[in-house]
């Protein structure tokens, strides 16, 4: 096989793939500017100060914090999860499936692991800047407290990445887009709903706790509720962190098999 310019100049030849993935996107960018720059004040606005005002007159602080402020880094792990849920399964199958787009890179001297790893790194591009935006409106709104807030962009791309790496896998195993909808009905709209992201784990009956922080997305709320407020014990910070980086590795070693399989073998 010829030596591609890429790996001439030193560069890996998923750069490839991920510039395919944001030439695309260069094109498509106006249709989600409202998801990442408008949804964000308006979540928060409508929630935080308008619910917000509602379970302070009768709460008060929520995990001593007020309710917008207690929401505010959790909106920002739930948007960085539907990001890498919304980039994983309708367009890989599609590029797997529909127009086979994987199948013309693969035909290159790309390789389905190159294909996979270029996929994934734009996909944490688009986490990271998504993740830049909300930080900027969460400031914006004071409930930043810590500089450990900073780390909040590095977060949601973790938290997109722990999500989409398996999606990607997952997708790439299908014929029909039939089982997508189930897992967005019964595992991505109650893990938003349930994983503490409006209220804290002290809510909960004692028993369904355990349960709560089991669920994946917790692990990410619970990571930047302590980047923005500077809280929480380095061995929580650390199991929140080990269990998200568990899923992105697991996810991307399951799809370098699942691409292959559908791509090559």
């Amino acid at each position: 096989m010829s030596t591609s310019s890429d790996e001439r100049l030193g560069w890996p030849r998923w750069r490839r793939s991920w510039s395919y993935h944001a030439t695309y996107y260069a094109q498509t960018w106006r249709g989600s500017v409202a998801s990442t720059v408008l949804f964000p004040i308006f979540y928060l606005a409508a929630i935080g100060v308008g619910v917000g005002h509602l379970v302070s007159a009768h709460t008060g602080l929520v995990g001593g914090q007020t309710y917008l402020h207690f929401i505010a880094p959790s909106l920002l792990a739930t948007t960085t999860m539907q990001l890498g849920e919304g980039e994983s399964l309708w367009p890989v199958l599609a590029a797997v499936k529909w127009i086979r787009s994987y199948h013309a890179a693969v035909a290159t001297p790309l390789e389905p692991k190159d294909i996979l790893t270029g996929k994934l790194a734009w996909v944490v591009t688009r986490a990271l800047a998504t993740g830049v935006v909300y930080t900027i409106v969460i400031g914006c709104f004071g409930a930043l407290h810590s500089w450990w807030s900073l780390t909040l962009p590095l977060i949601g791309a973790l938290i997109t990445l722990a999500f989409a790496a398996p999606l990607v896998a997952f997708a790439a195993t299908v014929q029909s887009d039939a089982s997508f909808a189930l897992i967005y009905r019964f595992a991505f709209v109650p893990m938003f709903l349930f994983s503490a992201t409006f209220y804290p784990v002290s809510a909960y009956p004692a028993s369904l706790r355990p349960v709560v922080q089991f669920i994946p997305l917790y692990h990410g709320v619970a990571l930047a509720r302590a980047a923005a407020f500077g809280e929480g014990s380095s061995a929580a910070v650390l199991a929140h962190l080990g269990v998200l980086v568990a899923m992105a590795l697991g996810g991307i070693l399951w799809g370098r098999r699942t691409l292959r399989r559908r791509l090559v073998d």
